[in-house]
């Protein structure tokens, strides 16, 4: 069974946070999706629920944190292309959200990171496989190095 990731995060206004991400081009599960969550469906594995501030708090055993001031995660996606990010992102800017920081291209690598409307941080991001030289993974015996 391959795993799938839920991601929760608080939003203070659902119905705009929904249209932010519909304009990036994703979708919504409508089975997981009320007047207080929507399930962001970021591929076939990976899903973000936007839980208001109070549905959210009836998770979370801390304070929940303001993430207009503080990052408590950073969301990173996989791009398919250099284009795919600037794309991405451009969407997020029009739709509302904020640069969180200048794009960094390392040649192999390049990302743009936005902020959501709640200053979630998103990362957008492109590897050359390529350039990637794979490490052997070592096979690890307990006791053994």
């Amino acid at each position: 069974m391959s795993r799938k990731i839920f991601v929760n995060l608080p939003v203070r206004e659902l119905d705009a946070s929904k249209a932010f991400f519909r304009a990036l081009g994703f979708s919504f599960n409508s089975q997981f999706t009320d007047d207080t969550a929507a399930c962001l469906v970021i591929s076939d594995e990976i899903y973000a629920m936007l839980l208001t501030r109070e549905k959210f708090r009836q998770f979370a055993p801390q304070k929940v944190c303001d993430s207009r001031r503080s990052n408590e995660v950073l969301l990173c996606l996989s791009c398919d292309s250099r284009g795919e990010v600037d794309e991405l992102a451009e969407k997020a800017l029009a739709a509302g959200g904020k640069n969180a920081r200048e794009p960094m291209d390392h040649g192999f690598m390049y990302e743009r990171s936005i902020q959501d409307l709640d200053g979630h941080v998103w990362e957008f991001v492109w590897m050359d496989a390529a350039a990637i030289q794979q490490e052997p993974q070592a096979a690890h015996t307990a006791g053994v190095e």
